[in-house]
This record gives C-alpha cells, sequence and structure tokens, in this order.
C-alpha cells in the first residue's frame, strides 16, 4: 500500500511529506517534500500556542488544512498516487495524560485530495490513559530493533525524544520518552539574535562563536522534569517563550546563551542516554538537529563508547523520518491494528489510534 505521512513538527518550520510504499513488514521510501510555513502563519501559530483564542483556532484549523493539502497535492504530483494520507495536524497544546489538540481539518483535506485521510492520533492514547506521545517508536521499533545490540532512536526536533529498544526486545520492553528541549529554544534565542532574519543556527555557527555559561546551564539542568521516570512528554508549554525569558534575564551575550542552550540540549540528551546505555549501544539520530555540528559534537564528547549514526545511514532520510512514522500509523490504522507502544505512553493498553475521513 502506498501512504503518504504528513508531519509539522514543535519547531513549527513546515511541513514535511513521506511517501512511503508499505508491503507487510517492508517499508520503502518513495519520495520527502519540505514545505516552509509562510512566515505570516508562524507567527499566528505562536500566537495561539502561546496565547490561546477559539476564533484563531478555528480559522488555523482550516488555514492549515488547505496548506495540507498543497503540500500533498505537491508531493504527490512528483512522485505518484497515493491511497491513503496520515496527517499528524500542528500540536497547538499538549498536556500528556490529559488532554491535546492538533489543528489541520481532515475533511478539507480528504475534499481536497480526493484521498482518504487518518488523523487526530494522539488522542485515543490518552484516553487509554498514556501521553499521547511519543507515537514514533511503533516505527523505531520497526526499524532498527538488533538482535544483539542495544538501539536508541533519536529524534532531534523543537523537542528532543529517545526510544530505547533493548537487543531482541518485545514491544513491552520498549522505553521513550521526551527528553527535554532540542531545537526550539536556539531557534528562538536566534530569531531574536537576528531580528527574525534567521529562524535557526545554521551548521551551529552561531553557538560556536559563543561560551556556554556554566552556571547558567547548571541551574537550568536543576528542572525536575530531567529526574522524572518515564513515561513523560514535554512540548512548548515547557520551552516557549517563558522558558527562553528565564534565561535571557542572565545578561549574557547571544552568542553565549545560544551556546548555553545548544549545550542543554545535548547534555539533557546524553544524561538520558547514559541511564540505558549498555556494552553495545547504537545511537541512531534523526531530526533538524542532526545538522548541527555543535549538537553533535557535544553528543560525541559526551557519549564516548556509544556508536552513533543518522537514521539515513540505516535507509530513513533523517528529516524525513517523522513524516514517515505517521504514514505508517496511519497504515495500521486503516488495517485495524493499534500502533501505539503503551511501555512508551504509558497507555493502559494498545489501542488503533486515530480517525478515518473517507473519501468514499
Amino acid at each position: 500500500m502506498r501512504v503518504a505521512g504528513i508531519m509539522s513538527g514543535t519547531s513549527l518550520d513546515g511541513i514535511d511529506v513521506a511517501i512511503v510504499e508499505i508491503s507487510g513488514r517492508r517499508i520503502e521510501t518513495i519520495g520527502f517534500e519540505a514545505s516552509p510555513y509562510p512566515a505570516r502563519l508562524r507567527e499566528r501559530l505562536l500566537a495561539c500556542t502561546e496565547s490561546g483564542g477559539a476564533h484563531l483556532l478555528a480559522h488555523l484549523n482550516v488555514e492549515l488544512a488547505e496548506l495540507y493539502a498543497k503540500a500533498a497535492l505537491r508531493a504527490i504530483a512528483r512522485f505518484g498516487p497515493v491511497e491513503l494520507i496520515g496527517c499528524h495536524g500542528q500540536t497547538v497544546y499538549h498536556e500528556g495524560a490529559r488532554c491535546t489538540l492538533q489543528l489541520g481539518e481532515a475533511a478539507v483535506l480528504t475534499e481536497r485530495t480526493g484521498v482518504s485521510v487518518v488523523s487526530n492520533f494522539r488522542a485515543r492514547d490518552i484516553a487509554a490513559g498514556g501521553q499521547g506521545a511519543p507515537l514514533v517508536p511503533y516505527l523505531d521499533y520497526w526499524l532498527f530493533r538488533h538482535p544483539k545490540r542495544m538501539r536508541i532512536a533519536l529524534n532531534i526536533g523543537g523537542i528532543a525524544n529517545i526510544t530505547v529498544i533493548p537487543p531482541n526486545a518485545a514491544p513491552d520492553q520498549v522505553i521513550a520518552y521526551d527528553t527535554g528541549p532540542g531545537n526550539m529554544v536556539i531557534d528562538a534565542l536566534v530569531k531574536e539574535f537576528s531580528d527574525g532574519k534567521l529562524t535557526y543556527d545554521r551548521g551551529g555557527k552561531i553557538a560556536a562563536q559563543g561560551q556556554p555559561d556554566r552556571r547558567l546551564l547548571n541551574g537550568l539542568l536543576k528542572d525536575a522534569y530531567y529526574r522524572r521516570r518515564p513515561p513523560k512528554s514535554a512540548g512548548r508549554e515547557q520551552y516557549g517563550a517563558g522558558f527562553v525569558e528565564r534565561i535571557k534575564r542572565s545578561k549574557l551575550a547571544m552568542p553565549d546563551l545560544i551556546a548555553t542552550a545548544t549545550l542543554l540540549t545535548a547534555r539533557t540528551i546524553a544524561q538520558a542516554i547514559h541511564e540505558h546505555e549498555a556494552p553495545s549501544t547504537d545511537l541512531i539520530v534523526a531530526g533538524g538537529g542532526v545538522h548541527n555540528p555543535q549538537i553533535m559534537g557535544h553528543l560525541t564528547a559526551y557519549l564516548p563508547d556509544v556508536a552513533i549514526s543518522t537514521t539515513g545511514d540505516h535507509g530513513v532520510d533523517a528529516d524525513a523520518k517523522e513524516a514517515v512514522a505517521f504514514a505508517v500509523l496511519a497504515h495500521e490504522t486503516w488495517r485495524r491494528r493499534p500502533s501505539n507502544v503503551p511501555s512508551a505512553t504509558g497507555a493502559k493498553r494498545a489501542v488503533i489510534l486515530g480517525q478515518v475521513t473517507y473519501a468514499k
């Protein structure tokens, strides 16, 4: 079955579309397209996530769906027709084990594309007592389980998260959770530093100009979140504008703040990995952070005994992995198969995720 997976993450940088061919347990990525958000839409999404407003939510719900449809149709025109679309939607609020909201009206997406859509993936897991996140571990387990080696899949998006897969693991042995900030805090500081001309630290160049402040870093590391046991999840509620304002109160030069935020991302990821590290451990990295040499360099220094690679080394584009995951999750929903990982989300049981909007 050929499925399109659509993903827009916490970084609010745009829409990723992966076209995937699924046959049994075999997954082939046919193609991947990334479509950045218009600057004005991104500003409105930020305003919505940080201040709310029902009127704004309702309009964004439709506007995003129209953009998802255009992105999907571009990818379909380039790579060929699909039988199903899995659309994660844009998260504007997430409170694990309680409620979650992703925008992007599936009815609009179905109507514009003529393709059935699976959407609203997280709500069912929450209803079953879970955090509603992370959901990508289903794909991680499928792709990376190894008979002899510990595999840890790391995604560095706006938030960083890991999936821990022990050697020859059964699904209920998989552990997954958000480790803390990924690129989100860095991106916010870069935007301010550049007066909005830049949206991320390309190549880690700004962080390389600064010096991490150990006093600030040590203060940030005292956050109780890092000591909480999983399952747990984080988002813009913890690491959005309020967090950025908190670290700016240190009055450091902006390159030093960005260097400190970069180190915070790597340090909190490494702390989490040390909790699970075994003698033969592979760290397989995806997400935008894989392109930041500062983050990757810190991880290499913090994890000298871990073999670090990217998902690209394993046949899955590091930028496309999460979109691929929602294509796979949609496929499982269409086949009426559960696809949450209760040991990762904390749900009471495995459930069929999402809602289907039928084209016919």
